[in-house]
């Protein structure tokens, strides 16, 4: 359907109240054409109420349009101002402005009055408001002698101002004779008649130049009152001031300067009356006066004070509410209080109103014969009078009209014609004013014409309204139609909204809403119609806004805004500061996105706006950029209160460059004894400014103040004068006093001595006292000066003294010294221990017991007793050997001491000695004990080779560590299934002196774990693990080995490494692994500090040894540790944690760097190599030697024949060949353990590993494995352990 004009919107949504404003000022422009005759309309006047400047022409307001042109003509105080005759005064042409020229001749007074225009054509006449003219004033104050106001300190005063009337009424302000304002306070304040209040005076308030000022802002004049002088004393000295003047009743009592409970200034009394116009400020005000100065607090009885419209001035003494309407009558309450008691005040306030429309009365354009009605409706308080004129003349003297009718506030027009054009005016008044409004009937006949300019094009922003202009106008009033398109489509109410005035709006245009609407305009003289355009746009965005910024001073900052906008729209991005132009600075650089500020300062700190404009849209967005820095230094130190031992300090806080200072920092100088070093005196809040200093005597102190804020230190203020402290006593003795004697016969007292600004005075000194402790002597004093030691000779030894050290100075001593205990020299201690005696406790610790020396026998401070021990002689072997000596100390006066750490089976030989500050004592005879026999080290090394179907063949080396006799061997073993669960544990005791085992009837193609130790008649010792497989039955390997795999090989499944163990000494640790998986692998260690993430250090292994010496390790230290392999498939074990062992204070000798241990270690290879050539010998001859005949009775399968073609023996299958081994060769599996010689064994630590010990002294290390060279083919013995193993091992 189409969509046609109504009476009324069709509707209109909330928030769209901008909407309403725009279409209000389209509706009241809906005017006649200025075409067409039409009554005048007053379209600009001078305001009622008109303050002239005297000094100017005078120029009185009054414009208005109509058809024909309107002619103009103005009374003066009600009667006809002839303009003729007064040659000062013109009209404008055209116009009906006056202009009186006053500036050649003539005087403003002359031409006040009340002026009204009329403008006045052949369809009715129009007139202004009354315009009251009159001149401002500004009048000078009356002269008059002020006299001195004497008060008393604490009384209330108040400074008349009383300015002499002006028009309009001067603004007061108070000043001195520098032009500066006074300051004000909840103390000292203006009230609203311009008098100075005082609730209580001081003696700063003492001056004479209390000006008074008043300012004319419309003659922009200021005029000034006499000075007035005040002057505030003490009572006594009122009373001596006025006792010539005054009678003796008139004085003064001291009771006026007591504190007192508030009473109001002003206003008087309990109550007042306040009376205001609707719509002004009304502003209510309470000054009280009272000791100490009362505060003022403001209620409504019977109500709350309204929100967004009060208002506190004159710090709460004046009440303020905005807008005031009648709901704003009542009572106001304000209450002065203070310590001493309050009072209030309540002021009853009325609310009156001037008129005001409720209803003004619109322009009216009929048609001949239609009806009409002229509205007035006005309200205030009291209710106004409403009086209807026409064409300037009161309706009731007027010629009637038959198509009038007048009812009150209404006149009502029917079957009018072009006689009843006419312009009417209403007047609403009441007591406190008058609206005047001029509303003309205008009695037309014309067909509808469009006012809007055609083809217009409307551009609108997507999801905003758009508005279609259709500005019509016709008589009788016509209808508008909207249509949509080439074809006409009517639009429907449900999307557009049409407005009275014919404008169409789209609440929400979209890309769709694009193209042509067609405004179609009927009545019943006619049609007109109009197409205007319109094209959606897309929305100016900020996608990137810039941000908040705190930078410090002197670096440099960066706003960004990136602009996203319609592809057909220019945009103009302009950035602001503080809504204003950026300086003009060359150091502010704008470039397409950023706003860049270099080297900022202080001027530079405020809002930031990018504003992005087209012609269309506006958007913006703001950052502030706040600019920071360390504090400006304090300024005008000052030292006030100066007393014997404390000063006031106060100071002034410098700019603190938006970041709160936090603190202050005080320092002193001492000019005297410190020159040019600043020490830390105090630190104050960053809210205080003053600050009590405790000082010293005998000091030349200069201050000075840093301030701290969270950027950092301001730099140090100027120095204040300096204070030169009176000299006193020293308030403080030396510390650190002590007396040692350096010598057997001398005492050495020695203390740490004041400084110079402890001193306290000149001529510093010491009284250095003593006497013996034990004994009946008199003090020895000597003075000293000032040093920090003093030396007593001629002491006996070791003899305990009183010492006491007191200083004093020119003026005197310091407090009596507290006494210290010290000894002369001590000497060498002269006895030793006696009745020493030994329990082994077990193989590793023993426990030694002692009688203590006599205390006079130390000759000095008992330290302890010290025990030397040493290992005399092994149980196990024939020669006797000694080591370095071994030192424990015991602290105190013990008698008895835990040897730990020992080795098991051993001699060892110790004695004990006293130890004081001076040293050692004698040594006791030495006692020799030894210690048992203790459980054995894990066997060296265990191989498993020559698998079978039910049979595998076990090599191992004996303990490194045997501690003692080894009796026996123990094997357990037990089988492991597919899901690794063990099977029953099977055990087997074997002879101590076998070092190679065959174990039969095991079950083929099965997985086995060993584990093997050995005994001593201590027990067993730790065992070593490994682990096997059997063989698989022949006919159920067919097909399942690769080809490289040979016979007797112990075949690997799923690789992996497992059973990490770490055995670790103080600066080492062995490493070893069990290793399961392919052979062509090759192993690495990997280490590092346990908890740190530092990268892990790597260690390659050579061979295919599954064990590994770490060295260089720091002792007492937590390492972890890995091991991994590469090869086919690269994997790595599970980490392990250890820690090295801590430093021993004591040394350890390596055996293996002993004489004699080499030479009999020659000795055993020149014998091995002795017995080779005579085997070697033999056996070319044939003959038949012991060993020759051992080796034929057990046809050891390992021992290789010679090959035949050069002599040498057969192969040896490394883990690394790739060559399918020979039948019978010795290949070791993947569990046997190779003692190769390379720099990782650990052969060479020997007996110097040293273990670790828990608090009974027990032995909690564990003795490394020692890994031995690999014997060469052919030659199947193990090297002997030790010595005597090696000459066992040949017999």
């Amino acid at each position: 359907m189409q969509l046609k004009i109504m009476p009324k919107k069709k509707r209109l949504s909330a928030g769209r109240v901008p909407l309403i404003l725009f279409l209000c000022q389209m509706i009241s422009a809906l005017e006649v054409p200025l075409d067409l005759v039409q009554p005048p309309t007053i379209t600009q006047q001078s305001p009622k109420d008109y303050i002239i400047d005297p000094r100017e022409n005078i120029v009185i307001q009054c414009e208005a349009k109509g058809k024909p042109p309107p002619s103009f003509s103005w009374t003066r105080n009600g009667t006809h101002f002839d303009i003729d005759k007064d040659p000062l005064v013109t009209m404008k042409t055209g116009s009906g402005t006056l202009i009186i020229n006053i500036m050649s001749e003539g005087k403003a007074e002359t031409y006040e009055g009340v002026y009204q225009c009329t403008a006045r054509n052949e369809r009715g006449a129009a007139i202004s408001n009354n315009i009251v003219i009159r001149p401002s004033r500004s009048p000078l104050w009356t002269k008059e002698k002020l006299e001195p106001m004497i008060l008393q300190n604490g009384q209330p005063l108040v400074l008349p101002c009383r300015p002499p009337i002006g028009l309009p009424p001067a603004i007061i302000f108070w000043m001195d004779n520098s032009f500066q304002r006074l300051p004000q306070s909840e103390r000292v304040s203006q009230g609203l008649n311009g008098d100075l209040y005082f609730s209580n005076v001081l003696p700063e308030d003492t001056r004479e130049d209390y000006i008074c000022y008043a300012r004319f802002n419309h003659t922009q004049t200021i005029q000034q009152k006499q000075p007035i002088s005040v002057k505030v004393i003490s009572v006594d000295e009122l009373n001596d001031t006025l006792a010539a003047n005054l009678s003796d009743t008139e004085f003064y009592s001291a009771k006026s300067s007591r504190e007192r409970p508030p009473t109001f200034l002003t206003p008087e009394g309990n109550a007042s009356r306040k009376e205001e116009l609707r719509g002004n400020v009304l502003s209510l005000e309470c000054i009280a006066e009272g000791l100490p100065t009362p505060i003022i607090y403001w209620i409504k009885e019977d109500g709350i004070l309204p929100v967004n419209r009060t208002f506190y001035q004159n710090f709460k003494k004046t009440l303020q509410i905005t807008h005031v309407s009648e709901a704003d009558s009542g009572n106001y309450q304000c209450i002065a209080k203070n310590p001493l008691g309050a009072i209030h005040h309540t002021i009853s306030v009325t609310v009156k109103a001037a008129p005001y429309w409720i209803v003004a009365p619109q322009n009216l354009v009929l048609s001949p014969g239609e009806d009409g009605s002229l509205i007035c409706r006005a309200n205030g308080n009291p209710k106004p009078r409403i009086s209807w004129l026409t064409n300037g003349v009161p309706i009731e003297i007027a010629p009637d009209d038959p198509s009038r009718k007048i009812d009150g506030d209404t006149i009502i027009f029917s079957n009018v014609q072009e006689r009843s054009s006419a312009v009417y005016q209403c007047n609403a008044s009441n007591e406190y004013g008058y609206l005047l409004a001029n509303a003309f009937v205008n009695v037309l006949a014309e067909p509808p014409r469009i006012l809007t300019s055609a083809n217009t094009l409307y551009q609108v922003i997507a999801n905003r309204p758009a508005l279609l202009d259709c500005a019509f106008f016709g008589s009788p009033l016509p209808t508008i139609e909207w249509f949509k398109g080439a074809k006409g489509r009517a639009l429907h109410e449900d999307i557009y909204i049409l407005h009275e005035n014919g404008t169409l709006e789209i609440p929400v245009a979209q890309k769709d809403s694009t193209g042509t609407y067609t405004c179609v305009a009927r009545n019943k003289l006619g049609m007109a119609k109009n197409e205007v355009h319109l094209e959606i746009k897309d929305p100016t965005r900020i996608i990137k806004q810039p941000e908040y910024a705190i930078v410090q001073r002197g670096s440099t900052v960066s706003f960004e805004c990136k602009v996203k906008h319609d592809h057909t729209l220019i945009p103009t991005v302009m950035w602001l500061k503080d809504n204003g132009e950026l300086p003009s600075d060359e150091r502010f650089t704008v470039d397409k996105d950023h706003l860049v500020v270099t080297d900022v300062d202080d001027r530079d700190g405020g809002t930031y706006t990018c504003v992005a404009n087209t012609t269309l849209d506006k958007v913006s967005a703001s950052a502030v950029l706040s600019v920071v820095d360390v504090p400006n230094p304090p300024i005008d130190l000052e030292l006030t209160n100066q007393l014997d031992k404390s000063v006031q300090l106060t100071w002034t806080p410098g700019d603190d460059n938006n970041s709160p200072i936090t603190k202050f920092i005080i320092e002193y100088e001492d000019t005297m004894h410190e020159a040019g070093l600043w020490h830390h005196q105090a630190e104050v809040s960053g809210t205080q400014t003053t600050a009590q200093l405790k000082l010293s005597p005998y000091v030349n102190y200069s201050f000075r103040v840093t301030a701290v804020n969270n950027i950092g230190q301001s730099l140090p203020s100027e120095a204040s004068e300096q204070y030169f402290t009176k000299a006193a006593e020293p308030d403080k003795n030396p510390t650190e006093v002590e007396g040692l004697g350096s010598e057997p016969d001398n005492l050495v007292i020695t203390w740490k001595p004041l400084n110079g600004f402890e001193s306290n005075g000149p001529g510093l000194q010491y009284k250095v006292s003593w006497r013996q402790k034990d004994g009946d002597d008199e003090w020895t004093s000597v003075l000293v000066a000032n040093v920090s030691k003093y030396i007593v000779s001629g002491t006996p030894t070791f003899v305990p003294y009183l010492i006491k050290v007191q200083a004093l100075n020119d003026v005197g001593f310091a407090p009596e010294p507290a006494e210290v205990m010290g000894h002369s020299g001590e000497d060498l201690p002269m006895v030793a221990p006696g009745n020493v005696h030994v329990n082994v406790i077990n193989s590793t610790l023993a426990e030694v017991h002692w009688d203590p020396v006599p205390l006079k026998s130390i000759r000095g401070l008992l330290q302890g007793y010290r025990i030397y021990y040493w290992k005399a002689q092994s149980s196990s072997r024939r020669d006797k050997r000694h080591i370095e000596k071994k030192i424990l100390t015991f602290q105190g006066n013990k008698t008895h001491g835990m040897l730990p750490g020992l080795e098991p089976f051993s001699h060892y030989a110790l004695n004990v000695r006293v130890v004081n500050g001076k040293g050692e004592g004698p040594a006791s005879p030495d006692r020799v004990f030894h210690t048992p026999e203790g459980v054995p080290s894990a066997p060296s090394s265990l191989k498993i080779m020559n698998p079978s179907l039910d049979s595998l063949t076990l090599e191992w080396d004996p303990p490194s560590h045997p501690n003692g006799i080894l009796t026996e061997y123990t094997l357990k073993y037990q089988p492991i299934n597919s899901t690794h669960e063990l099977g029953p544990l099977l055990d087997l005791k074997i002879p101590a002196n076998k070092t190679r085992w065959i174990l039969k009837d095991l079950n083929f193609s099965t997985r086995y774990k060993f584990y093997f130790y050995a005994h001593t008649s201590a027990g067993p010792g730790s065992h070593i693990t490994e682990e096997a497989i059997t063989t698989m039955d022949a006919g159920k390997m067919a097909g399942i080995l690769p080809p490289d795999v040979g016979a007797g090989k112990v075949q690997a499944v799923n690789p992996r490494i497992s059973n990490l163990t770490a055995t670790a000494a103080e600066t080492y640790a062995n490493i070893s692994w069990e290793y399961e998986g392919p052979e062509r692998v090759k192993f690495y260690v990997e280490y590092g500090i346990a908890g740190s993430k530092e990268e892990w250090r790597k260690e390659i292994v050579n061979g295919s040894r599954s064990f590994f010496g770490l060295k260089g390790l720091m002792p007492g230290t937590a390492y972890k540790v890995r091991v991994g392999a590469e090869g086919d498939s690269d994997f790595v074990s599970s980490e392990d944690v250890f820690e090295t062992g801590p430093a021993m204070a004591s040394r350890q000798v390596d055996i293996a760097t002993q004489g004699w241990f080499i030479g009999l270690m020659c000795a055993v290879a020149l014998l091995i190599l002795i017995l080779l050539i005579v085997c070697f010998i033999r056996r070319n001859k044939g003959g038949k030697y012991p060993v020759k005949e051992k080796e034929d009775a057990h046809a050891d399968p390992e021992i290789q024949p010679m090959k035949e073609d050069d002599g040498t023996f057969g192969e040896y299958s490394d883990a690394e060949d790739h060559k399918p081994l020979k039948k019978g060769s010795r290949t070791p599996s993947d569990r046997t353990v190779k003692k190769e010689d390379s720099d990782d064994s650990l052969v060479d630590y020997g007996e110097g590993v040293n273990g670790q010990f828990n608090e009974d002294g027990s032995f909690i290390g564990q003795y490394s494995g020692k890994k031995e060279k690999e014997p060469a083919e052919g030659n199947e013995s193990s090297e002997a352990p030790s010595p005597v193993n090696a000459m066992n091992s040949f017999v």
